[in-house]
């Protein structure tokens, strides 16, 4: 399986083959109890792609799914997003016997086709990283969400009329609200954690500015900083602005302007250098993010030493 091509399922209908499940019941969207789907009987780890979103709540799963590297630190239900096209892998433990439970919601895009939702899920943030973040829920917060996917399962094995659409499309709405809610609830109470990816970035920071890497490869970008910690760019920035205010670029920028002040008052390279050794092409570029953010040039800094 090393080096194998993704398992590929374009449609809902698929995914049900693939998993040895009756047909669904509508071809666009579909809940399924997962005390009701086999394993796959491989012992290697299998990468799959889908080519629709995929909403995912388990428990009791004998299986890492690689979505993310981040360390959890507490067992409530998981929950993860996932988008079309995205390459997740799973690696199951066949030495554990346990008895997975949970749900899982499939909705193919052309569900959403001509809905406001066919745009707007897509601004989504936990549907838009490359690496994805679970999410894990409180026992009341899993009942919520539970309770709008049964909503949503009621409706399309209900008879379908003009309604349905609409009403599942809200549903929808609501149950990713709920999401981004408790997203943000989860930035705040795994605090533990999260202040230790400050500690992973500061470090990451610094050997970057004390590298040959700074002056070759120019400044770190938010996608390698996010690469290198194993997050996604949007996750690590919205991580960062929840705990600090700042973004990722603005840590960069701090950095940069810490590293500027000490070469300014303990060198004497002229600014061109000093602006070349920080990873700038231009020199203006480094004079003006200076300014901007401590309202004096570099020069008017180094003579406020002198």
């Amino acid at each position: 399986m090393a080096g194998a091509q993704p398992y590929r399922c374009k449609t809902i209908s698929e995914f049900h083959q693939f998993r040895q499940m009756p047909k669904p019941e509508h071809p666009l969207i579909g809940v399924i109890d997962l005390t009701t789907v086999k394993h796959i009987p491989i012992d290697e780890p299998v990468s799959l792609v889908f080519d629709f979103y995929t909403i995912a709540l388990k428990r009791n799963f004998p299986a890492k799914v690689r979505y993310g590297q981040q360390e959890y630190d507490f067992d409530e239900g998981v929950m993860s997003f996932m988008s079309p096209g995205q390459v997740f892998r799973i690696e199951i433990d066949h030495s554990v016997e346990m008895k997975q439970s949970g749900w899982m919601l499939l909705i193919h895009p052309d569900f959403l086709w001509h809905t406001p939702l066919a745009k707007k899920i897509k601004q989504y943030e936990f549907f838009d990283y490359s690496v994805n973040e679970a999410l894990f829920l409180s026992e009341k917060e899993e009942a919520t969400i539970t309770g709008i996917i049964q909503n949503i399962e009621q409706e399309y094995r209900a008879n379908i009329d003009k309604f349905s659409q609409d009403i599942i499309v809200s549903q929808l709405e609501t149950l990713f609200n709920y999401a981004e809610r408790f997203y943000q609830r989860q930035f705040i109470t795994r605090k533990i954690t999260n202040h230790k990816v400050l500690g992973r970035l500061e470090d990451l920071l610094t050997d970057y500015f004390n590298s040959d890497d700074l002056a070759t490869k120019g400044l770190p970008t938010v996608r390698y900083i996010s690469s290198e910690l194993n997050m996604s760019p949007n996750y690590l920035s919205g991580l960062l602005k929840t705990l600090t205010g700042k973004s990722t670029q603005q840590h960069i920028h701090d950095k940069v302007i810490e590293k500027a002040k000490e070469k300014l008052s303990t060198t004497e390279l002229s600014v061109s250098e000093i602006a070349y050794e920080l990873g700038f092409e231009y020199p203006q570029s480094f004079s003006k993010l200076f300014k901007t953010r401590t309202n004096l040039s570099p020069l008017a800094f180094r003579q406020s030493f002198n």
